[in-house]
């Protein structure tokens, strides 16, 4: 069985030894293994459930969902359909954060396009201030 310390699995996964204590804090790394003087010793399944928990995060799951992921993860038959509905609702979560930011890029590219047109003060930080830019566009687009 492989053991690696932590100073090589924060080397191997990019993980600060405060991440790895803190995940162990939580119960998303139960029974890391310690020797005698209380140094940490990471298996290979530990390594396993890190790089879950890492692409978990990468798809925007929170640690608390984590710990439910990594809960079904072990029965992944039993927990089939929750795994679908806390997919579906991750899912709902991002394609609702993508409309607010398509949103913001379109509110951008015209306060850009509001920049560049204008003589007098700063239609950027009008638009941030107040809101304007969609009032301020709709006149321009009818000049």
């Amino acid at each position: 069985m492989n053991a690696y310390r932590i100073g090589q699995v924060t080397e191997m996964l990019g993980l600060s030894p405060d991440t790895l204590r803190y995940y162990e804090r939580l119960g998303l790394l139960p029974g890391v293994v310690r020797t005698g003087s209380g140094i940490r010793r990471y298996s290979g399944r530990d390594i396993s459930r890190l790089r879950f928990i890492q692409r978990a995060q990468q798809m925007n799951f929170s640690l608390k969902e984590i710990g439910e992921l990594l809960k079904m993860r072990e029965n992944p038959q039993g927990a089939r359909d929750e795994m679908r509905h806390l997919t579906a609702n991750k899912l709902a979560e991002i394609e609702a954060r993508l409309a607010d930011l398509d949103t913001l890029r379109k509110e951008l590219r015209l306060l850009l396009n509001l920049c560049r047109a204008s003589e007098n003060g700063c239609p950027i930080i009008e638009g941030i201030g107040n809101k304007t830019a969609k009032k301020k566009a709709s006149r321009m687009r009818r000049r």
